[in-house]
């Protein structure tokens, strides 16, 4: 992949890949929460938090986000143009999607909101990860912490803050159902198939200058 934050290569492609990406990771999370069937661990608890806090879903998506941010700082993580996007971008899409997206619907419509935000959930995390201009700042602190602990694994970590934040989620009144351990099930095998399908190719090394053997002068005395 491409060094995070260096933009002299591919500029427009990674951009563009960027932002289609997180647009798309919000209209993915609209989808989720009007089928009703249950979300993603982090958005029962921004769902949780709106409905206490009577903010919009999208505004505590982007003020979690920058908390979480501010917990890169003791883990010495460096976020790129991607991360701050992230924060922002998603937070803003989800709540014009919703906006724009009536409630309710029969069983096999919510059944069908759910498919498509699952999918569309796994092409956006492809798509934004595949720019390389930085992950997110929820998967930055899991990574994050991994690497300030070696010792520690990245799936028990990721595991434990994820059963947190659903357990904390639920308790403030977030959706959690089948769409939950849908997604939990599903985005794992769409990852594996959209990040390398996304992912911008490596920049080419500079070529090097190679020695040309049996060149230039020889010692005298050795045969020509």
């Amino acid at each position: 992949m491409a060094a995070i934050g260096n933009l002299r290569y591919r500029p427009v492609r990674r951009l563009t890949q960027l932002y289609t990406g997180l647009a798309l990771y919000g209209v993915s999370m609209a989808l989720m929460i009007r089928s009703d069937l249950g979300l993603d661990p982090w958005d029962v608890f921004h769902q949780g938090l709106a409905r206490q806090t009577r903010l919009s879903f999208g505004t505590v998506t982007i003020a979690v986000g920058a908390l979480v941010l501010l917990l890169w700082i003791p883990l010495r993580q460096r976020p790129g143009l991607g991360t701050v996007s992230n924060v922002v971008v998603i937070g803003l899409v989800v709540d014009g999607t919703l906006a724009v997206l009536p409630p309710g619907g029969s069983l096999p419509i919510r059944i069908g909101l759910l498919v498509a935000g699952i999918v569309a959930n796994g092409a956006a995390t492809g798509l934004y990860l595949g720019a390389a201009l930085g992950p997110g700042p929820r998967d930055g602190l899991m990574t994050g912490y991994v690497a300030r602990h070696p010792g520690r694994s990245i799936r028990l970590v990721r595991t434990i803050i994820e059963v947190t934040v659903l357990a904390l989620g639920w308790l403030l009144g977030g959706t959690v159902g089948l769409g939950t351990v849908a997604y939990a099930l599903a985005i794992g095998p769409l990852a594996q198939v959209f990040i390398p399908l996304f992912a911008v190719p490596a920049q080419p090394a500079p070529p090097t200058m190679e020695p040309t053997v049996g060149c230039g002068p020889q010692p005298a005395g050795e045969a020509a």
